[in-house]
């Protein structure tokens, strides 16, 4: 059931070492806020899942959160090179990092099984790829009906599903609009869940198109961080701050920027903080 509390606190109750993670957010509404309250806190050891780990998971892996990553595509969207991600696994800096790679398909599915209580997932896929070459975890069974060869992998079942939303209203129900990704699947996969929202409100309005509710049966830790998807964005409430992405190449190409850089804008500053901080493109 649903329970609203500070972001430092949800943080404290629900993640700890040796976790597995998985902060989602396909572009929009990607839980900022929440991984780095992760980083100040000093998690170690996690395992981190997200189809596309980008900025976020760039600074948690630099920072030594993350000893292994799942994903299906790593990078700085539109830029380049995700560089505390490829310190990691090249270098070992600040930590070595294990990789498994899936598809998107696959981790969608993967996520859906989770959701499900299933054990794995099965898809068309990995026909004539490299992949299962390289991931062992990617097996294939044949359909009892068709004889069909299908590609499985594992289910997702996190001990910590992170997402970011627009809305909470009182009782602890969960609105997101615009691109949902898959947020709805991970919350409902995850052995405990934390929900950051821009707003809270006394009651939901009827969901509009494209938009999905998280009943408050189905969250754990609700906290309002305003601005807590920056520098990606929340529809309807800001843009996606392009600048920010384009000034972190700079910044996470050397590990002395990288580390005065998370020193003074996220070990030293609250989400709000950096929130404002990052709307006013001062990055």
């Amino acid at each position: 059931m649903a329970k609203f509390m500070g972001l430092a606190e949800a943080i404290a109750q629900n993640v700890r070492d040796g976790d597995t993670v998985a902060m989602e957010g396909f572009t929009h509404l990607i839980p900022f806020a929440a991984g780095h309250e992760i980083i100040r806190q000093g998690r170690k050891h996690l395992t981190l899942i997200r189809m596309t780990p980008d900025l976020i998971y760039d600074q948690m892996i630099g920072m030594g959160c993350a000893d292994k990553l799942v994903f299906s595509w790593g990078g700085n969207p539109g830029v380049g090179s995700t560089h505390r991600m490829r310190d990691a696994v090249e270098n070992a800096w600040p930590n070595a990092l294990a990789l498994e790679e899936h598809s998107h398909a696959a981790m969608a599915n993967a996520y859906e099984a989770g959701a499900a209580n299933l054990p794995f997932a099965v898809l068309r896929g990995y026909i004539g790829v490299d992949l299962p070459k390289v991931n062992p975890k990617i097996k294939s069974v044949t359909c009892p009906y068709t004889g069909e060869v299908l590609a499985t992998v594992p289910a997702h079942r996190p001990d910590v599903g992170i997402i970011h939303a627009q809305r909470a209203d009182k009782e602890g129900n969960v609105l997101i609009e615009g691109i949902t990704g898959c947020q709805k699947e991970v919350v409902l996969a995850s052995k405990r869940t934390i929900v950051t929202v821009e707003e809270v409100v006394e009651k939901l309005n009827p969901p509009s198109f494209n938009s999905c509710v998280l009943p408050h049966w189905t969250v754990g830790a609700i906290s309002h961080v305003v601005g807590g998807a920056h520098p990606s964005y929340a529809q309807g409430y800001y843009k996606r701050d392009n600048s920010f992405y384009i000034a972190w190449d700079k910044i996470s190409r050397d590990r002395d920027t990288f580390l005065a850089w998370m020193k003074e804008n996220v070990l030293e500053k609250t989400p709000e903080a950096f929130a404002a901080y990052a709307k006013k493109g001062s990055a």
